[in-house]
């Protein structure tokens, strides 16, 4: 609380300012606790290149499955080409019998990202838990 002191004769009024700081502090709180603390979106898993010295090894190579977006509109899994309307069947026939429901996707440098976001929709679609990226650096084993 504050108090005038001086000699004017009349009335004083001075803002009382303490309910005006309860009032911020309330809104600071709620701010904070309605404000999400965890941040969204996707988890991205990335194969990981062999190392230089070491020659890839093939029974890993033939269980990966690779789901690549051409830049003329074309879907492959593993180098066969399928078509749109045909990849959710083919994934699931693929991973039917795995334990390991992973796959990867990688998409051409011109393709729009809606046309990768598509297939990752299919492929989630169609039972794959994890979806990897691939991009050309990490192909490149960069």
């Amino acid at each position: 609380m504050g108090m005038a002191v001086g000699g004017s004769k009349g009335s004083m009024s001075e803002p009382n300012i303490v309910p005006l700081i309860d009032v911020l502090l309330v809104l600071i709180i709620i701010f904070m606790v309605i404000t999400p603390t965890t941040p969204q979106g996707l988890d991205a898993l990335v194969p990981q290149p062999t190392p230089p010295n070491q020659k890839p090894d093939n029974d890993l190579l033939s269980k990966t499955i690779v789901v690549q977006v051409t830049s003329n509109g074309k879907v492959l899994i593993n180098q066969e080409q399928v078509a749109w309307d045909t990849l959710g069947p083919r994934l699931e026939d693929i991973f039917k019998e795995r334990a390991e429901k992973v796959a990867f996707i990688k998409g051409d440098d011109s393709v729009e990202f809606a046309q990768v976001a598509r297939a990752i929709d299919i492929m989630r679609g169609s039972g794959i838990d994890s979806v990897g990226l691939i991009t050309a650096k990490i192909e490149a084993g960069q």
